[in-house]
This record gives structure tokens, C-alpha cells and sequence, in this order.
């Protein structure tokens, strides 16, 4: 694949009004990613509700929670008290690993490879023993360093709220390639991919009922108010990115990356060779392998457009037309392409983060849009990148 290097345009004001639905709340249960999920998933969620996220937990104690300033207009200041709540340990530390920077994929509050995954990272790079298992001493040190309840309210902004969305987002690439930008479906997919989370998981934690819209409160994972000290002030769209994704633009540096095929993980070093991040990854398929060898990082695009070519995809007629995608989560790379010294090779986001490590790519390495725009502020011009079997 390649991607060519651009900044996303900023919509103009004419452009916004033609493609935005306005400040129109509807019910959470009627906005899930995939259209086909029938409303019936909320008595299943409801059923799942006990042994998932809200289990009893010995893990936090529960505690009041109020509105805080999440930087992005998502909500106020105000201070407004809400109930008693309380998640499931696994919920709670994938809160915590995630903002540790050893990321569990979408927190859900489930048990799966990528939660066993990060707690392995985290042991390893806390010279704890490895045992995958969410231990006492691995829960000690979480709440040591983080010290965070894992949920929070937030009030959604009437800007938040208001988009601009694309709700008819269609999946040929000729008519995606004449929209101004493949943006979030709704405000339900946007909160999702700024909580690194589920629209599954936001209608457990809340009411089915609950009436998403401007001055809505809502439950969502805490994982952390985004700090954008350091930013690049001649890139005010990539920061815009970064808030939305609730990533904080100051990042340890890297010396080095891997990825890993084996366990599915790209981990990220430091000038001490200590482990500092890890990420679970999509990488490659039987048709596209892996490009298992020696890389470096060649550059970074930011809400990259994309160059789509049939030629290069297994899997699409070479009948069909090649065509420029413009910029936005949900195209092909999502937010952020991170070019290797391999033609056609790079490191980006997706739109689709419940599919990371569960499904295959061609050739690519594929993270959570949040994870791929966490690592693109950790690596530089020449990072080595060892690709490993």
C-alpha cells in the first residue's frame, strides 16, 4: 500500500452545513457500527451486564465521579455529582493499562488475547512475572502508577455532538472518493474511537434508553484527559485528531520498534533497550505476508489521503479504477500512515479497531486508530523497525 503524504483540509463552513445532521438526538441502542446488529443486543448486553463490566470488584472501591474538562469542548467544568458505580476488575485494568501505554485494543471489559497480551507487555516492562494473568502484584502496581477510577461522566458538547458526521458512509470506493472526508458515521462511532472503546460497551455502561445529544451525560472509560504540550503549532489538524482520539501529544521517544507475528504485538523501545509501549496488531496474511526483516521509519503523513490501487490487492479485480480516498478515520489507513523503507509497506490506524489482531491484512501492519496516533508521536525519520516471525 501507499498513501500520499497530506494534511486533511478544513471543511468550509457551506460544506459542514450540506453534509451535517444537527444537533438531532436519537437512542444509543439505535447507533451501533455495524448496521446489521439488530436492537435485540441490548437484552443481550443487559443479560452479559453481571459478569462483564460491572461485576463486583475488589479491585477499586467505588467512588463519586464528576464532570471534569476533557479539552475538547466534550464536556464542562461544571462539577455535578453522579452515583455510586462500579466495573469489573478486567474493565478497570484495561482503563489502566491503556492509559500505562500497553494498550488492550478496544476496552470492553472482556477477556481476549489482546488483554493477555498487554498485561504480559506490562509485567515485562515492570519485571514482573509474566504470567498474563491479571495477579495482585500486576493489580498493585497499575493502581500505583495510575492511580485512576475507571470511569468517568462527561457531558457531550453541542460541537461534539453536531459533527460533522457522514451517516450514509458507502463502501465503494468510487463514491468515497467524491466525499471531502470519510468521517465518523455518528456521534455514537466518534465517542466510541475518543474513549478507546465499543458503541457496545457505551450502551452497558449506560441506560438503553439514554438520548444521545448535545448536553447529554454520559458514562465512558477514564482513560485520561489528553495533554497537548509540545504540539506542532503549524499542524492545528493533526492536533484536532489527537484530542478526538483522546491521545496526548507527548510521548516517550522511540530508539527502536518490533512487531512481533508471533504473539501479534508491535512493541517500542527506548535509548535504554527498556520496553516502553505495546500494541496489538493486524500484520499481514497468507497472500501477503509479513515482510519479516530489517525497516526503518521513512515518515509520518497525518490524516493522509489514499491511493488506492486495485493492482495491489489480492483480493479486488484489477478492472476496477484506481482512485484518490480523501482523509478520515474510517478510510482504508485511517488516521495516520507511517511509511517504511519497504515500497508499499507502512504502519496505520483502521476503521475498524474491534477487528485488530482478529483479522488479516495485506501485508501492512494495522493498529487501533488511537494506537497508531500514540506511536506516530514516539517514532522519528530513520526508527528502526524489525519485522520478526
Amino acid at each position: 500500500m501507499a498513501a500520499l503524504p497530506s494534511q486533511v483540509a478544513i471543511l468550509s463552513k457551506a460544506s459542514e452545513k450540506t453534509r451535517n445532521q444537527r444537533g438531532e438526538p436519537f437512542r444509543i441502542q439505535q447507533t451501533t457500527r455495524n448496521e446489521s446488529v439488530q436492537r435485540g443486543i441490548i437484552k443481550a448486553l443487559a443479560l452479559l451486564l453481571p459478569c462483564a463490566l460491572v461485576a463486583c470488584n475488589p479491585f477499586v472501591s467505588s467512588q463519586e465521579e464528576n464532570i471534569v474538562s476533557q479539552g475538547d469542548g466534550l464536556a464542562t467544568q461544571s462539577a455535578v455529582a453522579q452515583g455510586r458505580y462500579r466495573t469489573s476488575a478486567l474493565f478497570h485494568a484495561q482503563v489502566l493499562l491503556d492509559r500505562a501505554g500497553f494498550s488492550p485494543g478496544v476496552i470492553d471489559g472482556k477477556q481476549g488475547q489482546s488483554f493477555t497480551l498487554a498485561l504480559r507487555g506490562f509485567q515485562t516492562a515492570r519485571q514482573l512475572s509474566v504470567t498474563g494473568k491479571l495477579d495482585d502484584p500486576t493489580r498493585a502496581v497499575l493502581l500505583k502508577e495510575q492511580n485512576a477510577v475507571p470511569t468517568l461522566m462527561i457531558r457531550i458538547s453541542a460541537s461534539f455532538a453536531n459533527g460533522p458526521f457522514v451517516p450514509s458512509l458507502p463502501k465503494d470506493t468510487a463514491r468515497q472518493a467524491k466525499l471531502a472526508r470519510l468521517g465518523y458515521r455518528n456521534v455514537m462511532e466518534a465517542l466510541a474511537e475518543r474513549f478507546h472503546t465499543t458503541q457496545e460497551t457505551l450502551l452497558t455502561l449506560n441506560a438503553p434508553t439514554t438520548l444521545i445529544g448535545a448536553g447529554t451525560i454520559i458514562r465512558v472509560p477514564n482513560i485520561g484527559k489528553p495533554d497537548m504540550t509540545g504540539i506542532d503549532p503549524d499542524r492545528p489538524e493533526w492536533r484536532d485528531t489527537l484530542v478526538s482520539l483522546g491521545v496526548s501529544a507527548m510521548q516517550p521517544m522511540a530508539d527502536r520498534i518490533v512487531v512481533d507475528k508471533s504473539d501479534g504485538a508491535l512493541r517500542v523501545f527506548d535509548a535504554n533497550d527498556d520496553l516502553i509501549a505495546q500494541f496489538p496488531a493486524t500484520m499481514g496474511s497468507k497472500h501477503d505476508p509479513l515482510p519479516i526483516g530489517r525497516w526503518k521509519i521513512q515518515g509520518v503523513s497525518y490524516n493522509p489521503t489514499f491511493h488506492y490501487d486495485p493492482k495491489l490487492f489480492w483480493n479486488v479485480s484489477d478492472s476496477k479504477d484506481a482512485a484518490l480516498l480523501p482523509p478520515g478515520p474510517n478510510g482504508p489507513v485511517g488516521i495516520v500512515w507511517i511509511d517504511l523503507s519497504k515500497p508499499h509497506y507502512g504502519i496505520h490506524g483502521t476503521p475498524e479497531p474491534e477487528t485488530i489482531g482478529r483479522a488479516e491484512s495485506h501485508g501492512c501492519i494495522r493498529l487501533t486508530n488511537w494506537d497508531a496516533a500514540r506511536l506516530a508521536q514516539m517514532v522519528h525519520f530513520d526508527t528502526p523497525a524489525m519485522f520478526q516471525p
